[in-house]
């Protein structure tokens, strides 16, 4: 039986680099920040150049972070030519390796299996890792990263943590490796899954490494993070059961739809209600071409910095399981009125439409107005229709005209950044 084998594949500083090589520039040398210029200071940058982080710039940096000496290219982020350029990458992927031995787990980081494919090339894994990123460079001028490794654990840490120090950016981990090279890794934080929270609670203990976590009595660890407890010892010693075939074989048993948005300035209490109309009116939509209903709908806003009070969050169960805009947008209307505080300014807006389910399901009450939600329904349906055939800005509402409104601007977002190519 062949040794498992992984590849994780990242693209490096992936937006910047496209904005790079798109300009004839080299992204290791030039300075370059992917961020709309539209927007304040204050706004995010989405990538930096490999070049700016030589100097110490960080990657999610604020714009206004940026050292005033520094001179810098701003790339107004284009996310649809992103995409295109991720599905030309995933082609080539494919080239070398099923689809079913791929898991993309974001737009620019991919893991391979690849235990099958090393005696049909009669390659070992880096020979094929350094392949396959040659081949994505030559074709789209993008560098890319690499982590080997025996199981999707140790791949992915060979990725985050020894491939970033190689001068072939390529890093290889085995169980007997990660012990004898990471165990004593500072800080914690570098592992994937283990956020500044763990961190925290761990180090109350006097745990502050992998080799402390290996050693630490399983009793107390399972009594801090219950049935995390396991996952994270496993971790310590470089062990992971999950395989490729156990994440395509996943499905979650509870579904949801959701919809957030960050706001680009403060918005009053009626406002921020106008956004909650027209957030669950295009979640409805949504409901409706996937053929589903919900009978919970869940709400969060978050308000300004500057009020330093904890965000509204509530939620409400329906009767019956609909996909139904007056009906979710009526009762969402009742919760904002109730939850949220109409003095603070709003800067967020999440709603979830949770545990849907397939339409063909849905059981009516004796108090529903069955024909006049089917109604709605069809007019739901035409609209979803015209959508799909002239554009989403085919069928708007009047509210979607005023000058708090987002959905029109929305529209024309990909992940709440320009998608423009």
């Amino acid at each position: 039986m062949n040794q498992p084998m992984f590849l994780c594949i990242d693209l490096k500083s992936f937006y910047a680099s496209v904005e790079c090589v798109e300009r004839g520039l080299d992204p290791m040398t030039t300075n370059l920040v992917v961020a709309d210029p539209d927007r304040s200071k204050n706004t995010i940058c989405l990538a930096i150049t490999p070049a700016m982080k030589k100097l110490g710039i960080k990657n999610r940096c604020r714009v206004k972070e940026i050292p005033d000496n520094v001179e810098y290219i701003t790339a107004p982020p284009r996310m649809q030519f992103y995409i295109d350029y991720a599905a030309e990458i995933y082609g080539i992927y494919l080239k070398y390796i099923s689809k079913d031995d791929i898991h993309v787990y974001s737009i620019d980081e991919a893991f391979l299996d690849v235990t099958n494919y090393l005696s049909l090339y009669n390659l070992t894994a880096k020979e094929l890792g350094q392949k396959i990123m040659q081949d994505v460079y030559d074709k789209t001028g993008v560098r890319a990263t690499c982590g080997i490794g025996t199981n999707l654990y140790l791949t992915k840490i060979a990725l985050d943590i020894t491939a970033k120090h190689s001068p072939d950016f390529i890093g290889y981990l085995d169980e007997e490796l990660f012990v004898k090279q990471l165990w004593d890794h500072k800080p914690l934080t570098d592992f994937w899954r283990i956020g500044p929270g763990t961190q925290a609670r761990l180090e109350k203990y006097y745990i502050y490494t992998m080799r402390d976590i290996a050693q630490a009595d399983e009793t107390l660890l399972y009594r801090i993070f219950g049935i995390d407890a396991e996952l994270l010892i496993d971790h310590a010693w470089g062990r992971e059961t999950c395989t490729m075939a156990d994440i395509k074989a996943y499905r979650s048993s509870a579904k949801s739809l959701n919809s957030g948005q960050v706001l680009m300035r403060d918005y009053n209490f009626e406002e921020g209600k106008l956004i909650v109309k027209e957030m669950i009116d295009l979640l409805s939509l949504d409901l409706v071409s996937q053929n589903l209903v919900t009978k919970s709908v869940s709400l969060y806003i978050g308000y300004s910095r500057s009020n330093e009070i904890p965000p509204a969050k509530g939620s409400v169960s329906l009767e019956t399981a609909v996909n139904s805009d007056k009906v979710l947008r009526d009762e969402l209307v009742k919760l904002y009125d109730r939850i949220v505080d109409r003095r603070s300014p709003i800067r967020r807006v999440n709603i979830s439409c949770n545990n849907v389910a397939k339409e063909e399901y849905v059981q009516f009450s004796f108090f529903d107005d069955v024909e006049a939600l089917e109604k709605e329904r069809k007019i739901q349906s035409v609209v979803v229709e015209l959508k799909k055939k002239y554009g989403k800005d085919a069928v708007l509402k009047g509210m979607n005209f005023s000058d708090a409104a987002t959905t029109i601007e929305r529209n024309h977002q990909i992940g709440g950044h320009k998608s423009g190519t």
